[in-house]
Parts: structure tokens; sequence; C-alpha cells
């Protein structure tokens, strides 16, 4: 019997995605899947459980967040003496001098289209309700295709997993996407409330605001534009934005905090449960926080400061300075900058213990000023460079970030849920989608809200550059600042690290060099 092993490993699963030729299709079997067509049985419920954990796939800092905000004017990976250099794929993204074979190009298309593979077997061999959740799973997961990569490999139902897919238009794939969406939204479930991690309606809905919102970009002739947004078009964003079910948390914050599931404003979301899942959402704590702070950190990325200057200091979006956020580690929540202080129980060294082992308890958390691993005051100061030699500045160049609340009870493994989709951000597209000639009328309080629990002195953004300038604030970090900035004609611009303007030909990512295999791929114009 021809068995298929779909998750042995990613790039064996690219391969039957992408159409690359195999010889050996006798692989062992270690998710029980053996398909229908060579006499066996799919075990569906397994594939779907899949579709869904792959969505932690976005939680990591690398993948789809690098290519989504690394490339972008807010985050920055830099070499830091003889760390994080990684072949420079951080300093490629972020400079827009990527190639083909950089990997985290590569891993993004192969998470994205194997997910959409077993998707595809769900919808095949499931039953009525995995179809419908297996339809909008794979929505998503085109989505991201289209908008990284613009052309899209699928297959038809029933094809041979020996042949090559065939190959979506950027075009092609946004007609799909919208169809499929509005073809099942009908039958998907209502949101659950405390539960946004399930396929609802609402999600749909999103999804589909964000098609439209996004579809003079999609359907332009060239990826880098101009663009133009049909009036039509942005009267769907609007209504769908419309459709949803949901209001604004009080707080931000509530939208990152270990019990994010609480939260009336996530509309959809990837599920973790603390001890057992969620590993890579702590990279939006440690991936750029410091080895003696607490929770201890990786000293990485850091945020430009071109970027963080827009933001009043005392925007609560970039500062939650709680009590309680002090007492556990010390320093606030969000963006920071400037001296570090102890966490909880931790003496100046970032230590837990004394010389003679024994665990510090007096020690008031945010009252004693951390040094570096030198012994030097370690104060993160906004200036950096893509590569730091200087021995003192590699530890501390760089505002660091911490966009989730760490979870005190297991910081490995927490409890937060992963955000795919908030309502603040559907406001914003109505918003915007009304300014671009959508018709509608923008709800004057929920605008109201989401400007005044930044705790500054604000206004309702009323115009398309306040309207860019309010998403990069309110969405820092989320996986949408590349898909605002090209939208808003700003990607390819010139940037404090950055100090070109790019060249067309990266409005788009490359196709991986093994994708290529499939006669029907062509690799994007200028690569």
């Amino acid at each position: 019997m021809k068995r298929i092993n779909i998750i042995k490993s990613i790039l064996y699963t690219s391969t039957i995605v992408l159409g690359v030729s195999c010889t050996n299709l006798d692989e062992e079997v270690l998710d029980g899947v053996v398909l229908k067509e060579t006499g066996g049985t799919v075990n569906t419920a397994s594939l779907l459980k899949t579709a869904n954990e792959g969505l932690r796939g976005f939680q990591d800092q690398d993948k789809m967040f690098a290519l989504d905000e690394m490339s972008t004017d807010a985050l920055v990976g830099p070499t830091r003496g003889g760390d994080w250099d990684d072949a420079a794929k951080w300093r490629q993204l972020h400079n827009h001098t990527w190639a083909p074979d950089n990997i985290e190009i590569r891993n993004a298309w192969n998470s994205l289209l194997s997910q959409v593979y077993n998707c595809n077997l769900v919808i095949e061999n499931g039953t009525a309700g995995q179809i419908i959740e297996a339809r909008f799973l794979r929505a998503f997961y085109y989505y991201n295709v289209i908008d990284l990569f613009g052309q899209v490999p699928y297959r038809e139902a029933g094809s041979a997993v020996e042949s090559d897919p065939k190959v979506w238009t950027r075009q092609e794939a946004t007609a799909f996407v919208i169809s499929e969406l509005e073809a099942i939204i009908g039958n998907l479930p209502a949101r659950i409330i405390n539960d946004a991690s399930l396929v609802n309606k609402d999600a749909a809905h999103f999804l589909l605001a964000k098609l439209y919102l996004n579809k003079g970009v999609f359907n332009a002739v060239d990826p880098a534009g101009p663009y133009t947004f049909d009036a039509a078009d942005m009267t769907k964003v609007v209504t769908n934005v419309d459709a949803i079910n949901s209001s604004l948390a009080t707080d931000y914050w509530d939208n990152f905090k270990p019990t994010n599931n609480t939260s009336p404003e996530i509309i959809f979301s990837s599920k973790n449960v603390r001890g057992t899942s969620g590993g890579g959402i702590q990279s939006r704590w440690r991936m750029g926080m410091h080895y003696q702070q607490t929770p201890d950190g990786w000293n990485g990325f850091a945020t430009v400061a071109e970027y963080y200057n827009r933001f009043n200091p005392n925007d609560r979006r970039i500062k939650n300075s709680d009590q309680y956020i002090i007492n556990a580690f010390g320093n606030n929540v969000g963006f920071q900058v400037g001296q570090m202080k102890n966490g909880k129980n931790r003496d100046a060294e970032g230590k837990d213990k004394d010389a003679n082992g024994v665990a510090y308890t007096n020690l008031p958390a945010g009252t004693i000023n951390l040094k570096d691993r030198k012994g030097n005051l370690l104060i993160f100061t906004p200036a950096l460079k893509l590569v730091i030699s200087d021995a003192k500045a590699i530890e501390s160049a760089g505002i660091r970030s911490q966009k989730y609340i760490p979870d005190e009870a297991d910081l490995g493994a927490p409890e937060n849920d992963y955000v795919l989709m908030r309502y603040s951000d559907a406001l914003l597209m109505k918003a915007e989608a009304i300014l671009r000639g959508g018709s509608g009328i923008n709800d004057p309080v929920k605008l109201a809200q989401l400007v005044t629990r930044t705790n500054v002195a604000g206004t309702v953004p009323t115009t398309l550059a306040a309207i860019y300038t309010e998403r990069g604030k309110e969405l820092w970090f989320e996986g949408w600042r590349r898909n605002d900035m090209v939208r808003f004609g700003k990607y390819l611009e010139a940037r404090e690290l950055k100090t070109y303007v790019s060249a067309n030909k990266y409005i788009l990512f490359p196709i991986p060099a093994d994708a290529l295999f499939n006669a029907n791929i062509k690799q994007n114009p200028g690569y």
C-alpha cells in the first residue's frame, strides 16, 4: 500500500505540496495518515488538529513573523559581535537584500503550504463540519501566501500527489479565497465567549475585510503599484466589519495577558495551554530581553528608534507599568529603554541565589539597577547599528520589546493565546475603507474608546495618513506592519537603518529554489 508521511519533515512535506518529483513515497506513517486513493483511510480529525496547531507557526520569532515585521521599519535583528548573525538572514530581511536562499523565506513558504495540504486532505475526506473548518483554515493560510509571495500553487480535488500542482496568479488566488469564504460563512458557528481559537463567523468576516481592503494591491498589474482601490470593494470591507459581533477590551493589555482568552476583542487566536504548548509565544518576551532580566532573554531583536519615537512616551500601548508587573519582572511590559531593574528576588547581576546557593527572598523587584555580564549598568539605548562590534553596546544597544505579558506560572510554555485577529484592527480597516471611497458610517464611540484607552490625549484618526500612523501604534508586532506599509506605498521607502529606496522586486518575496522544480511555478520578477 502506498503511504505518505504528512509531517515527517517540513522539507519532505513541501515537496509533496509543491510538486517536486519524489521517487520513493513508501514512507513510514508517523501520524496515522493513509490516503483513500490507495485503499486506506484518512484520519481527518488528526489532520484538522494539525492544521489548527499549524497556526502556532505565527507565534515564533522566525518564518511569517520575521517576514511581516523584520522587513519593515519596526523590527531589526542586528548582529551582536559573534552572535545573532545567522548567515546575515535577519539583516537581509531588514535591509531588503534577501535572495531565494534566505532560510526564513523558505520556511515560511513550507509552513504555510504544508498546512494547506493538510486542509486539502480534510476537505476531500472529512465530515461536513470538518470540511467547513478546513476550508476556513485553508483560506487563512492561502491569504498569507498571496500576501507574501503573490502566486499560489494549488491542487484540484482528486489529483494525484505525484503530479505538479497548478498555479494561480495573485488575482486568481484572491478571487478564489474570497469566493471560498463567502460560500462557507453562513455555515460557520458564532464566536464562542472566552475561546476565539475556534474557527468562527467573525473570523471569516475579518478575513474577508482584509482581502477586500488589499484587493487593489493583490490585483495590481505591477505588485509594487500603483494601486487602485475600488469603491465597491471598500464597501465590502465596511459590510464585513459591521457584521462582526465584537467589542473593544477596556484595557489594551487585556489582549495580551496570560488569560487573554477572556478579552472580547480577540476575534481569532492560536490557543495555548500552560505547560503543554505555546513554546513559540515566549519569543515575544525573550527575543530582545537581556540574559539578566526577568524573564531572562536572548538579547537579540530590537525596535528601531524611528518607529518607537512616533509614540507618546506615556502611551499605555508601549508602557504597561502596573505594579503587579513591576513586582514580578522589575520593568514595564511593552517597549523597554533606559536603565533596567531587577526582577522578583533577583540581584543586580540577575542572580536569584547568593554565593551559598540560598534563594533571595528580600530583594524588592524593580529597585536594583541591573548590570550586564561584564558588570556595566544595563542601560538599553535607542542608538542601533545593523552590525554591533562595541563590547558594551553588544548587550545594551537597541530598544527592547515585550508584546505579551509573561506568564509567571510558566515562562516557557505559557497560557497566553496568540492573537491573529483583533477588533481594533477591524475598526481601523473600516475607517480606512470609508476614506478610500467605501459607503458606511464609522462608530464614533468605539473609535473614541480606541483612542482614549491609550492613556494619552488624542483624536480619532480622520485621514489616511492618520490611519496609517494609528495602525503602526495599535498593532505593533502583530504581523500586519508589512501588509500596511505595502498598501500605503511606504514599504520600499528609505528609513533609519535602510537609507535607500528598495527595488520594486522586494515588494514580494522570492519563490524558494526547491519549489521551482514544479514546472508550473515561475520565479517572481527580479530574482
